[in-house]
Order: C-alpha cells, then sequence, then structure tokens
C-alpha cells in the first residue's frame, strides 16, 4: 500500500458517504439549498484522488499489480455509486439505463480479476478512460442541475429529462468501451477461461 493505492482507498470510503448524505441531509442539518454544494464538495474530493493517484504513481514509479486493478474497480464503485444514488428523487434516473453502466463494469472487473489470479494483468484501455471522464462529466452536470432545483428555477419534470438523456449517452459510450476493452483483450481473456487439461 503506496501513497498512490490509499488515495485510491480514500474513493473508496467516499462513496458510502455521498449516498448517506444525499439520503439522511436533512437529519444531517444539511438543506436542500446546501446539498449540491456538499455532494460537489465530495465528488471533487474523489476526483482529484483519482488524478493524483495516477500521477503519484507514475512520478515516484510506484506502479503496483494492485493500483492497476483496485484504482479502475475505485472508479467504477464511485460512478456506480453516485448514479444509483441519483435514481432516487427528485432526479429519478432510469434503474435500466444505470444498469448498463452496473454490468459492464461489473464483467470488465470480473475478467480483469480472474486474468489476475491467472498471473497477468489487464491494462486499462483509453477507451476506458474516456468512459470514466464521460461518466465524471455527467454526473457533475447532474449534481450542478440540483443547483437551480433546490432554488426553484428548475422544475423537476426537467431536471429528470436532461439528467435521463445525459445518462442515456453515457451508457451508450459505457457498452461501446466495453465492446473494445473485450476484443483487445480477448487473447489473455481466452487464455484466463480456458482450464489447463488434467494430467
Amino acid at each position: 500500500m503506496n501513497i498512490a493505492n490509499c488515495l485510491t482507498v480514500i474513493r473508496l470510503f467516499i462513496s458510502p458517504i455521498f449516498l448517506l448524505i444525499y439520503l439522511e441531509h436533512d437529519n444531517l442539518g444539511i438543506s436542500d439549498q446546501t446539498l449540491p454544494y456538499v455532494l460537489l464538495g465530495l465528488f471533487f474530493i474523489a476526483e482529484l484522488s483519482d488524478a493524483f493517484d495516477g500521477y503519484l504513481a507514475r512520478k515516484y514509479n510506484q506502479v503496483t499489480d494492485l493500483g492497476k486493478v483496485l484504482d479502475p474497480m475505485a472508479d467504477s464503485i464511485f460512478h456506480i455509486s453516485v448514479f444509483l444514488t441519483l435514481t432516487l428523487e427528485p432526479v429519478k434516473l432510469p434503474m435500466l439505463l444505470v444498469f448498463v453502466i452496473l454490468y459492464r463494469d461489473y464483467i470488465v472487473s470480473t475478467l480483469r480479476t480472474l486474468c489476475a489470479l491467472r498471473g497477468f494483468t489487464l491494462a486499462a484501455r483509453w477507451t476506458g478512460k474516456i468512459k470514466a471522464v464521460t461518466q465524471a462529466v455527467t454526473a457533475f452536470i447532474i449534481i450542478c442541475l440540483l443547483i437551480p432545483h433546490s432554488q426553484g428555477t428548475l422544475s423537476t419534470a426537467m431536471l429528470q429529462w436532461i439528467s435521463t438523456w445525459l445518462v442515456a449517452l453515457a451508457s451508450v459510450y459505457t457498452i461501446f468501451s466495453g465492446f473494445d476493452y473485450l476484443y483487445s483483450n480477448r487473447d489473455y481473456i481466452q487464455k484466463a477461461l480456458t482450464l489447463p487439461k488434467e494430467a
């Protein structure tokens, strides 16, 4: 566990905190008007940790197999946690679109873990990095839309309409990045899925 991986772990801890504050902000003394800013704060901390863990790992030559697996997993868990949280009122994202993101990341994470158990690591693809950025930008915009909504200048119907289309576009690219990942690593995946012959 180096500094880079510690930052990645921090991102994992922020995921349930984001959901907790969204659900229990009234009991925590956070008003509807203040809530979007608190969520944005948590979001920025998570995304900055994502940026700095990779930077520190490369700068101090601390790139590890654990980091290669843990970093994309932390990204997936955080983004999925945010989108699942936003399936609740008032955003109310369609669960189907969120499950597209969930299933893609679940399949990729399972294959990545399986390959790691077989002794080789599947590196992240550039399409996966764009996927992470796309999901982050989508979540950021939706959280920002909560600001005018909490002030009464954006209707709930418009908030939900815009949010749904944004996540739909992110889901389409998520599917594309999943197919790209599977195709690019098809040789490694085939090796991982091939059981050794019995003697």
